[in-house]
């Protein structure tokens, strides 16, 4: 395709709206028994119902309900107190009963909205449509056998959420935004898991282009199986551009179903766009409607977990962090949960949020692991911090030598550990003095020239005072003496 020049890019705006489907983490499937866990052996998790076999029924996991709710809730959208199933209908390999069961007339949710922030862009509002419950399919494996499509039905009848945005996106910067939001939002209600790369959450993207200032809409394209936001940025940028050029050449903008190539960068046709008649909705006969109750509803919200933006809120009012530190502690629930029991456990705010955004994330990215497994707890964290506070531990060496240390034995206590490794810093004022003044004896000329303005000898006089210290020093005690006693005359 050729390159589109930014001028002629500028002349027209881009819509986007996202489907996004998000694996829900229940024991069982949506309409049978039997439990799903990634990475199973193929065809090792199925059931005569979820594979469609006659004579089986569908029952409705109610925990799925009750997942769907907490999400609804969590985007402020209205529930649903009656929804009932229909049967899509569609042939694919992977769907083994040759339709799907889904929400079609009334989704469990409708009316949501998500607060975003794009980098680089003001926050903004997306609205979710709807929020619908169905069953998954299972899946294709395309690239173990050159000459055969693998089936493997683990998957088949696996809950989801499918998460309906409203055309709102205007930039690809909010449609990121927007995927990693609602990423966030799933792990903090510990609904799903949020893993792009194994499939639990599944991103399809439409976009049209119209020229600046139209209200019609132009051509939706979908663009299908987006497996990070990074990918999803990308293919929405290139089909933007090959849009606009189709539409600069005087050329239609075909209503069809696209891939997404990573490594090319480009998008590609797999089908023609079906249209709602071509899936033939009808009721589900096997399962009535569902009717929840507003004290069902009610005490779904009661329970719902402390949530991102309430959290950032907290932190940066209620404990006076700035946002960049509230942000990087709310990216992850867990995280966050952990700098809070750190704090209420004692610590200073500010001081808890460098330490676990510095040293301890560090360590967490070494190990390429999660703060579940961090050893150590936040009531010993407070008690490194402590140390650290009161100058018996230079920040340096809590994070070299004592962290480490912890790590090893996470019982021990920190004092404990920081005097057996002969780190406790002194701050004998009286030791402090009496080593200035050998020093500053041996050395009248440097004393003379530090008077006379060269500062920089500040340095050498610590170095000396610390090589003939019987044991560490407070550096900040020391040198607040040291400067004291340079500046007498």
């Amino acid at each position: 395709m050729a390159d589109v020049p930014a001028e002629v890019l500028d002349r027209y705006e881009v819509v986007i709206g996202l489907e996004i489907h998000a694996q829900l983490l229940t024991k069982s499937k949506m309409f049978s028994p039997e439990a799903y866990a990634y990475g199973a052996p193929p065809n090792t998790q199925t059931h005569p119902v979820s594979l469609g076999h006659p004579g089986t029924l569908p029952r409705p996991n109610k925990a799925a309900y009750e997942m769907a709710v907490r999400f609804g809730h969590a985007i402020e959208a209205e529930i649903q107190p009656v929804t009932y199933f229909s049967r899509k209908n569609y042939f694919y390999p992977d769907l083994p009963k040759g339709y799907q069961i889904t929400q079609y007339v009334i989704p469990i949710c409708k009316d949501g909205r998500l607060r975003v922030e794009p980098e680089g862009e003001p926050p903004a509002f997306v609205g979710i449509d709807k929020v619908i419950l169905e069953e998954d399919s299972g899946k294709s494996i395309h690239d173990l056998d050159p000459f055969a499509t693998l089936i493997d039905l683990n998957r088949a009848g696996v809950p989801l959420i499918e998460i309906v945005t409203a055309p709102d996106i205007r930039t690809f910067a909010q449609a990121g935004a927007t995927l990693a939001k609602i990423r966030q939002l799933v792990r903090y209600l510990e609904i799903c898991d949020g893993n792009m790369e194994e499939g639990s959450l599944r991103c399809d993207a439409n976009i049209s282009v119209r020229p600046r200032g139209s209200r019609r809409f132009g051509t939706k394209v979908e663009i299908k199986n987006l497996n990070s936001i990074r990918n999803l940025q990308r293919a929405l940028e290139y089909e933007f551009r090959r849009q606009v050029a189709l539409i600069e050449a005087g050329k239609p903008v075909e209503a069809d179903t696209r891939g997404f190539i990573p490594d090319q960068g480009i998008t590609f046709t797999m089908r023609a766009k079906e249209a709602l008649h071509d899936y033939r909705y009808f009721p589900e006969p096997d399962i009535p409607p569902v009717t929840l109750s507003d004290e069902w509803i009610a005490g779904v919200r009661q329970q719902m977990p402390p949530l991102p933006d309430e959290l950032f809120e907290r932190f940066t009012t209620r404990y006076g962090l700035s946002e960049y530190d509230a942000r990087l502690l709310v990216s992850d629930k867990a995280f966050a949960l952990y700098f809070e029991e750190t704090v209420q456990a004692g610590a200073q705010p500010k001081q808890a949020a460098n330490w676990l955004n510095g040293p301890v994330r560090a360590w967490l990215n070494r190990q390429a692991v999660d703060i579940e497994a961090f050893p150590i707890p936040p009531h010993t964290t407070q008690k490194i911090l402590r140390l650290i506070d009161d100058n018996a531990v230079s920040y340096s060496e809590a994070a070299q030598t004592l962290l480490p240390a912890l790590i090893e034995n996470s019982t021990a206590e920190p004092q404990a550990m920081a005097e057996q490794l002969g780190i406790i810093q002194a701050s004998d004022t009286v030791l402090i003095q009496q080593l200035i003044e050998e020093v500053l004896a041996e050395f009248p000329e440097k004393v003379a020239q530090y008077r006379a303005g060269k500062k920089g000898l500040l340095g050498m006089f610590m170095g000396q005072i610390m090589r003939r210290a019987p044991k560490k020093l407070d550096p900040r005690l020391t040198n607040q003496l040291l400067a004291e006693r340079l500046n007498q005359t």
